[in-house]
């Protein structure tokens, strides 16, 4: 990224992360009226209000659980999950100046697939997935981590770091496919097929709760990082000539990406392409500043998962997968990106 494209005016981007936050909103506040039960926003706004301490709504107790208990946690699981792996996403691409890096670059998707997949098979509750979900991301990010620290001074520790990556993920997805192979047909592998399928069908406000220290660790670093970010995407010659400790700030935007990616993954399971398509959507509209990167990855990924799982649970009788409707929805979009974007994305 060259000095110029990080200090070239932007004056549009203010009222564009304006105008994404009040699409958002509003987007929201729709979720909750979408779905094989349609409500009206008057319905909403009653039952909210009344939430809210504003008196009784009137309307009857199917509503309330409907937006209370189902829709309500699910749109802000849709919101964070979103935002999360697009800001991973966006923080990994800058990291390693390749716009094709996602958040599973390390392995992190594969950890926490084996981990939820081995809890499945030992049949664990809910709550104890989500935790061996989140523990196997990490697990998998530490030892791609650990190999890179160990051969730094033969290889170049971000080649390293790629190679160990898809070799660690490789070998966790073996993993998962042998526990698939061994699960019980009847009971297991349902849960095991849709869990890496994607869903937040399962995400209430327990599950939210529990991932929320997670994501507010993952993401602090990289608000307060988020100028080091830019220099770091220099190269690691111009950055530690400008006084930052490479290794150091490498290793604290790993481990915050990896939290925010691995929280993602225990909340909606194998949810892709959010975060490889989304950082391309901010990157066009806002430029590579990752100090305005990173707010338009949050808000323009939240957006985007809030409207391909409002999808999957209106456009058909049962609900369809993220991952399917993710993949047909983000290749061809991604695509299009790239016959479109014929400068480099830097």
């Amino acid at each position: 990224m060259s000095e110029a494209a990080l200090r070239g005016p932007r004056p549009r981007a203010g009222l564009l992360l304006l105008g994404a936050a009040a699409a958002l909103a509003a987007l929201f506040v729709s979720a909750l009226t979408w779905g094989e039960y349609p409500l009206s926003l008057a319905d909403v706004a009653a039952v909210l209000w009344a939430e809210l301490g504003g008196g009784a709504h009137g309307r009857a107790q199917t509503l309330e659980a409907i937006v209370l208990q189902v829709r309500l946690p699910r749109a802000v699981a849709a919101l964070a999950v979103g935002a999360a792996l697009a800001a991973a996403g966006a923080t990994y691409q800058s990291l390693f100046r390749n716009p094709l890096v996602s958040p599973d670059i390390l392995g992190v998707s594969s950890g926490a697939g084996l981990g939820a997949v081995l809890a499945i098979v030992l049949a664990l509750p809910a709550p104890l997935i989500q935790v061996a979900s989140f523990a196997g991301g990490l697990a998998a990010v530490a030892v791609v981590y650990a190999i890179a620290r160990a051969v730094r001074t033969v290889h170049d520790e971000v080649l390293v770091l790629v190679l160990a990556g898809v070799v660690i993920g490789a070998l966790f997805s073996a993993g998962v496919s042998l526990l698939t192979y061994l699960a019980d047909p009847y009971d297991q592998l349902p849960v095991i097929t849709f869990w890496l399928l994607g869903s937040l069908s399962g995400a209430g406000a327990s599950a939210l709760w529990a991932a929320l220290p997670a994501l507010l660790l993952g993401l602090v670093p990289l608000v307060l990082l988020r100028w080091r970010v830019n220099v770091m995407s220099l190269g690691d010659e111009e950055a530690q000539a400008l006084g930052v400790h490479t290794l150091a700030v490498r290793a604290a935007l790993i481990v915050a990406a990896t939290l925010l990616s691995a929280a993602a993954v225990s909340l909606a399971g194998m949810v892709g392409w959010v975060g490889l398509v989304v950082p391309h959507m901010a990157r066009m509209l806002v430029g590579p500043d990752f100090r305005r990167l990173l707010p338009a990855a949050l808000l323009l990924g939240a957006g985007y998962l809030l409207l391909v799982d409002t999808a999957a649970r209106s456009l058909a009788g049962a609900e369809i997968p993220l991952g399917v409707l993710n993949a047909l929805v983000g290749a061809p979009f991604f695509l299009l990106l790239l016959v479109r974007t014929r400068r480099s994305w830097q």
